[in-house]
C-alpha cells in the first residue's frame, strides 16, 4: 500500500514500426480522413530504442523509485525479458492503455499522448506521488526525491514565466472562420501549456516547462477532473493531438501553484538535442556541455529517428555512457 512516500515513474511509449500498431494508425485515418495530419508524422511514433536508455537511467540515478510503469498500446519493449530474474524483474511493468481507459473504451486506440497523459493518474496500483517522464528523457546524473518534491508533499518545478498569448490565437481563429478553410492551429506545446494554466486560474501568465520530467500528484488531479468530468472526456476525445488539449502535466503544476504547494527551482537543467536539425558540430557542443556542467541533469533527445547514422550512432553511444546499462541479452 502506498503510504504517501513512495514515488512512481510514469513513462508513455510506443514503437511505431510495430505492424499492429501501424494498422490501427492507418485505419484510423482513412476512418476519419486525417492520413496528412502532422500529429500523425511517422517520426512522432518513432523508436530507436531510446526507452531501453531512459529506464537504465532511473535505475541508475533514480535507485529511490518504487516502481516504473511504461504505458503502450499492446506493446512491450523488448529488453524487459533481459530483467527476468534479476532485482529489476519487479520494478518495471508494462501498463496497457485498456488498463486506465475504463470508460473512454471508445476513443481506443488513441494516438495522441495528450490523451493517454490525460488518464495516467488513473493506472491501477500507481503511487500518489508520480513522475513523468517521454520515452526520450534519460537522468544524466543521480537525482533526489527532493528535486522533484517538497517536505510536504508538494511539487518541485522547472521553467520560467510568460505571459499568456492568447490574441494571435485569437486572430487565427477569426481567419479560419473567415476564409472557411484550414488555417489549423500547430498543437504547440506552449500554447497547450498556456491553455492548461488557464484552466487552473491563471489568466496573464504561466509558467513555461521545458522539456524535463514532470512531478505530479495523483490525488490533486483525481479531484480536479471528479468536479469537472465533461472537460476530462473532452481532453481525451481527441485521437490524434490537437491544439484544443490542455497538457495534464502543465495542468497538475498550475494547481499545485495556485494552492501554493508548489515552488519554481532552476538549479537543474536539461539538455535538448534536436537530433533532425542540430548539425553533428552543434550536437558535440550540446554533449560536451552536458558532460562538464553539473547542473544539467537531465537529456531530452528528439527525433532520434531522423538523424543521419553517424549522429545516432554517437548519441546512442553517448546515452550508454551516462545512462549505464541493462543485462545484455543471453
Amino acid at each position: 500500500m502506498d503510504d504517501g512516500q513512495a514515488i512512481d515513474a510514469v513513462i508513455t511509449w510506443v514503437d511505431g514500426s510495430d505492424p499492429g500498431h501501424r494498422e490501427r494508425l492507418q485505419a484510423y485515418l482513412r476512418q476519419s480522413g486525417q492520413a496528412g495530419a502532422a500529429a500523425a508524422a511517422p517520426t512522432r511514433f518513432g523508436d530507436c530504442n531510446e526507452i531501453e536508455h531512459c529506464v537504465a537511467s532511473l535505475l541508475r540515478h533514480a535507485p529511490w523509485l518504487r516502481r516504473i510503469h511504461i504505458v503502450s498500446d499492446r506493446q512491450a519493449p523488448g529488453f524487459l525479458a533481459r530483467l527476468r530474474g534479476t532485482a529489476w524483474e519487479d520494478r518495471v511493468r508494462v501498463v496497457d492503455h485498456r488498463e486506465f481507459f475504463q470508460g473512454f473504451e471508445a476513443q481506443l486506440p488513441t494516438f495522441s499522448n495528450r490523451s493517454i497523459e490525460c488518464l495516467m493518474w488513473r493506472l491501477p496500483g500507481l503511487a500518489e506521488r508520480v513522475i513523468y517522464f517521454n520515452d526520450d528523457f534519460a537522468l544524466l546524473r543521480p537525482v533526489q526525491p527532493s528535486d522533484f518534491f517538497l517536505p510536504d508533499g508538494g511539487l518541485v518545478l522547472r521553467g520560467r514565466w510568460r505571459r499568456q498569448g492568447r490574441a494571435l490565437r485569437a486572430l487565427k481563429e477569426r481567419l479560419s472562420r473567415w476564409l472557411g478553410r484550414g488555417i489549423q492551429a500547430r498543437p504547440g506545446n506552449h500554447a497547450a501549456q498556456a491553455l492548461s494554466a488557464r484552466l487552473a486560474g491563471f489568466g496573464d501568465r504561466y509558467l513555461q516547462a521545458p522539456h524535463v520530467p514532470h512531478p505530479m500528484r495523483v490525488s490533486v488531479l483525481r479531484a480536479f477532473f471528479d468536479a469537472q468530468p465533461q472537460l476530462l472526456a473532452d481532453n481525451v476525445r481527441h485521437r490524434l493531438r490537437s491544439s484544443q488539449q490542455f497538457v495534464t502535466t502543465a495542468l497538475a503544476a498550475h494547481l499545485e501553484l495556485a494552492a501554493g504547494s508548489a515552488r519554481v527551482d532552476p538549479r537543474l537543467d536539461v539538455v535538448r538535442i534536436k537530433c533532425d536539425s542540430a548539425p553533428l558540430s552543434t550536437i558535440e557542443r550540446q554533449l560536451k556541455s552536458a558532460d562538464e556542467d553539473a547542473s544539467i541533469a537531465f537529456a531530452c533527445v528528439q527525433s532520434l529517428d531522423l538523424a543521419p547514422e553517424a549522429v545516432r550512432k554517437r548519441l546512442l553511444g553517448w546515452l550508454s555512457s551516462r545512462t549505464g546499462s541493462l543485462p545484455a541479452p543471453n
